[in-house]
């Protein structure tokens, strides 16, 4: 009686034991799996909360971009007005104060992180030539201009600076035909450019009497007609107004007028590009097959012949291995495919780009020496029919050759 007394006792202890066991073994459980689910949810939460951080902040970052954007494509015009001068100074403030980040996210219309962000060299060398105190005789220089410094300072700079050599009695000034060049280098480079109509309100305010005007244009294309319009239009304010020849002279009538300027552009320009290239003369160079491309703006206006003379001219010099083509390919036959097709036809292995512009700006460094699929470098390349194709990025006015066709077109004007 008293043994199953004692198992009895025994039985309901372990029961007692395996119930208040058992019961504290899944709190424990539930309370792992409730602070599992919160942590989990919690991390769910951080999450989100940093995704939708960054949203914002790419958002954040792109309207600050398309900001800027639009103040870039605000001053990318043609026109100056009152606020021009601000707009630039705003422009480049707003610029300044984007991260590294947000400035690689502006694009508009014209606008792209190089407007501001690429480096074309040291404004600082450059001479805006804006000066007052001109006195009685101006030689005013008159270009398209540039918004790359080293070549606005070598090609542009190097005429002007040639012919205030030339002319020290006359004082140099300078102005540009594009307004949109002339806010560029304005908002980037704080430098100040005139345009015609500010660079000849400036001779009239100063007493200028004898005003001689410079084109460094190549031809007389669409822009030296419009610059003839301004001049005109300021004729009766001095007592002379007289303007000198572009690069490439009088235009002639077809492909087979050529003058003597055109001869010393080719003989110059030529003789430069085969210097350059490390040959002693080009007859060595067509020795060893190769050929020089000299790549025009082209234009629809009526001076385009002006390109095909220069083509008859490297022939008649005996140039063979020298073509002339355009960006625009006007006249036809210097289109980038028509130029591909001739020095394939002509046998040359060996092709060297050169501009046959007043400056090596966009269209030199970018319609013929980028990296772009529709570069003439990138064109030539893609044809396959040459083993190699090199880029010499220089202007003609850097040419001292060149500087001195322009001394003599101002003397022959002067006397």
């Amino acid at each position: 009686m008293r043994k199953k007394t004692g198992i009895l006792l025994m039985a309901t202890m372990m029961g007692v034991f395996c119930v208040t066991g058992c019961g504290e073994s899944d709190e424990v459980q539930n309370s792992t799996v409730e602070e599992t689910t919160q942590s989990e949810t919690e991390a769910v939460s951080e999450e989100q909360d940093d995704t939708k951080a960054d949203a914002t902040e790419k958002t954040d970052d792109q309207k600050a971009a398309d900001e800027v954007a639009g103040l870039i494509d605000a001053i990318y015009v043609q026109e100056r007005t009152d606020e021009t001068d601000q707009q630039c100074a705003d422009a480049k403030t707003a610029w300044d104060a984007l991260t590294d980040e947000q400035k690689e996210l502006v694009e508009g219309e014209n606008a792209d992180p190089d407007y501001f962000g690429r480096d074309t060299g040291d404004a600082s060398l450059d001479d805006a030539r804006n000066q007052d105190e001109i006195g009685e005789n101006e030689i005013l220089v008159v270009s398209f201009g540039t918004s790359f410094n080293n070549s606005r300072v070598a090609d542009i700079k190097g005429i002007e600076d040639a012919l205030q050599a030339a002319y020290p009695d006359w004082s140099v000034r300078r102005a540009f035909t594009a307004q949109i060049i002339i806010n560029h280098i304005e908002a980037r480079d704080g430098e100040r450019i005139d345009n015609v109509d500010q660079a000849l309100e400036r001779a009239v305010d100063n007493g200028v009497k004898n005003l001689v005007v410079q084109p460094t244009h190549l031809m007389h294309g669409a822009e030296y007609d419009e610059l003839m319009s301004a001049v005109e239009a300021y004729r009766d304010k001095f007592e002379t107004v007289k303007v000198a020849e572009p690069l490439l002279g009088e235009v002639g009538d077809d492909a087979t007028i050529i003058n003597e300027d055109k001869k010393s552009v080719a003989e110059a320009i030529t003789g430069e590009a085969v210097k350059d290239a490390g040959y002693d003369s080009l007859a060595a160079a067509k020795d060893e097959g190769t050929a020089f491309v000299f790549m025009g703006h082209g234009t629809s206006h009526a001076a385009k012949v002006s390109y095909s003379q220069m083509q008859t001219q490297m022939t008649e010099l005996g140039y063979d291995n020298v073509f002339i083509g355009t960006v625009e390919g006007e006249p036809e036959e210097t289109s980038c495919e028509a130029v591909i097709q001739a020095v394939t036809d002509a046998g040359y292995k060996k092709v060297i780009l050169r501009p046959l512009m007043v400056v090596a700006g966009d269209h030199a460094n970018n319609d013929m020496a980028g990296e772009e699929e529709d570069s003439w470098l990138s064109l030539f390349r893609a044809s396959g029919n040459f083993e190699t194709i090199e880029t010499q990025i220089n202007g003609l006015g850097e040419i001292e050759a060149i500087q001195q066709l322009y001394v003599q077109h101002t003397k022959d004007v002067i006397e």
